[in-house]
């Protein structure tokens, strides 16, 4: 078994990869590195030069790269397909929560002046594939951080594959292929083990990420269809879905819904997911038992 780790994307990644040493030169680790650093440059809010921070300057991109606008297309393609929970429009809404730069900065600084009134959400996104171009409508700011995690963790997968079973985790996102990966999950229980071989896995909620401001305790999981720090009965979910990528929205679109719902949406849909309660306990949904 081969294993590498980095930081990146404002998190720790890990890669795994079952292939013995006598045929592992490591250049796969370093390309998946290198995928990561090149996916960062443009998905990233926090960096200046980044080819979103540019999108969300002019309100408009011409020429945007194959993953700007394929990651803004799955981006809106969940907003319709959860009825507006998961929406990439949040970017002011953080801002205004106080998350208007990394997380260790955030973090770093104590109490921080969060603004109000709450930033509106769900805004006007249109995306042309053919002309490579992306117009944001007036106001409109875009984040991914958890989809681009996510996004980033399918890629590595991508790369990593064809060497051999491969498990990669980005933060809360797991995605693997091949092989037989058990991942344990926190229950009020005990632990419980999931086994991956291919797919993904990804766990949101407000017990992480979470920081002080001159109003009370804030968190970076934002409700759209309030445009602050959301309120719900579950304190985080975690999901299994064909791609990191959709196990994110999953993840978050089952924490927004509230406890009640989400059991419901996870069996009818086949989702396998836990959900912890904000009281600490746990509820399996989606088939596990």
């Amino acid at each position: 078994m081969q294993r590498f780790e980095f930081k990146a994307m404002g998190t720790n990644v890990e890669l795994l990869l079952d292939v013995p040493t006598s045929r592992w030169s490591g250049s796969a680790f370093a390309s998946v590195r290198a995928e990561f650093a090149r996916l960062e440059a443009i998905l990233s809010r926090f960096r200046p030069d980044s080819e979103l921070s540019e999108l969300n300057r002019a309100g408009r991109l011409d020429g945007a790269s194959p993953d700007l606008l394929r990651i803004t297309e799955l981006a809106l393609e969940a907003r319709a397909r959860t009825g507006g929970r998961f929406d990439p429009t949040v970017h002011n809404a953080l801002v205004a929560a106080g998350y208007d730069r990394t997380f260790d900065e955030v973090g770093a600084d104590g109490v921080v002046v969060a603004t109000r009134p709450p930033a509106r959400c769900l805004g006007f996104v249109s995306v042309e594939p053919e002309a490579s171009e992306i117009v944001l409508g007036p106001g409109v700011k875009l984040d991914f951080g958890g989809i681009g995690k996510g996004y980033a963790a399918d890629r590595a997968c991508e790369l990593l594959e064809p060497f051999g079973p491969c498990l990669v985790s980005a933060g809360g996102d797991l995605a693997a292929r091949g092989g037989l990966w058990p991942v344990g999950v926190e229950t009020h229980l005990g632990t419980i083990t999931l086994e991956l071989t291919s797919g993904a896995m990804a766990t949101s909620g407000s017990d992480r990420r979470r920081w002080s401001t001159s109003t009370g305790e804030a968190h970076h999981l934002i409700d759209p269809r309030t445009g602050v720090p959301a309120e719900t009965d579950l304190l985080r979910v975690t999901a299994v879905g064909r791609t990191a990528a959709h196990a994110e929205v999953l993840a978050k679109s089952l924490c927004l819904a509230g406890a009640e719902r989400a059991v419901l949406e996870a069996d009818e849909l086949g989702i396998p997911a836990v959900l912890t309660l904000a009281d600490g306990t746990s509820v399996l949904a989606g088939g596990l038992a």
